[in-house]
């Protein structure tokens, strides 16, 4: 404690200001210290560095459909404990602890609305709900949100962040890779575009399952994209990996993704991609 403290404190008249602590945001990327409000105003992306820091479904859907106006679809309902497994907590605990912090029934969330104009259906999932793990609720997302767009002769466009399969769901969470792979293949079937923008961090069966299998692969700046860890795959080749590997940018490089798309030029981005894939169903 600091000279000027202890005379501080044995003041009795100087009160004591606290500061909240939501005012400020610790940048991810740089360090800097940001204005809560002004960083949640950029679509947390930092001003100093351009680190895209991670949103949810509620703040992508008001920055990406016209006016914010969006029309939430309804999760379809699954067993939520097919397994009843337990580990240092309830299966079950953990997914209404899961719910009380993100609001969100899963960690997928899909709605319809308007791209300048253009309609879609967007599914956006959190990472915040279990880390965006899949399980059977996140494939029955999935699966409504294609057949949505199919109904309504419009693109299929994913915002994908998650950590893989949700390991308390066992092979069943497994199952939800070919299930949407067949969801997808109904999109094509029916002449409808699936757009993936892949976000940080996308990772684990997601990644090896529809996270990449879009007519049209894009990603955030400096999103984390793998299916293995980097350190997992150190050990297994014995080698050191080159820097920025699997990172967004790294597999702009290599051919694996089409666009790396800053967040605030998404939309224009998503209208334009509308626009070139179906061209006759782009206007509402």
């Amino acid at each position: 404690m600091s000279w000027l403290d202890k005379v501080r404190n044995t003041i009795p008249f100087i009160a004591r200001r606290e500061t909240p602590d939501n005012l400020w945001h610790k940048c991810a990327g740089c360090g800097q210290m940001l204005f809560v409000k002004e960083y949640e105003e950029n679509q947390s992306v930092c001003p100093k560095c351009d680190h895209h820091g991670r949103i949810g479904p509620d703040e992508r859907f008001d920055a990406l459909f016209d006016g914010g106006l969006y029309t939430l679809l309804p999760m379809p309902p699954v067993r939520e404990d097919p397994l009843k497994f337990r580990d240092q907590k309830r299966y079950v605990d953990r997914i209404k602890a899961a719910r009380t912090a993100t609001g969100e029934q899963d960690a997928l969330v899909n709605a319809r609305g308007a791209i300048e104009g253009k309609q879609a259906v967007v599914g956006v999932q959190d990472f915040a709900f279990m880390g965006g793990s899949m399980g059977l609720g996140v494939g029955a997302a999935f699966v409504a949100g294609a057949e949505a767009a199919v109904a309504a002769r419009c693109p299929y466009i994913i915002f994908t962040a998650a950590g893989g399969a949700r390991m308390q769901e066992g092979i069943l969470s497994l199952m939800q890779m070919p299930k949407t792979t067949v969801a997808i293949a109904r999109l094509r079937e029916a002449g409808l575009p699936y757009i993936v923008v892949m976000t940080d961090p996308t990772t684990g069966g997601v990644t090896a399952s529809y996270a990449m299998l879009g007519d049209v692969q894009l990603a955030e700046p400096g999103a984390l994209i793998g299916f293995a860890g980097q350190r997992v795959i150190e050990q297994t080749i014995r080698e050191k990996l080159p820097e920025g590997f699997q990172r967004a940018e790294y597999l702009l490089d290599h051919g694996m993704l089409d666009m790396v798309v800053h967040r605030h030029r998404l939309r224009e981005t998503l209208a334009t991609l509308i626009d070139y894939l179906c061209p006759e169903r782009a206007s509402a």
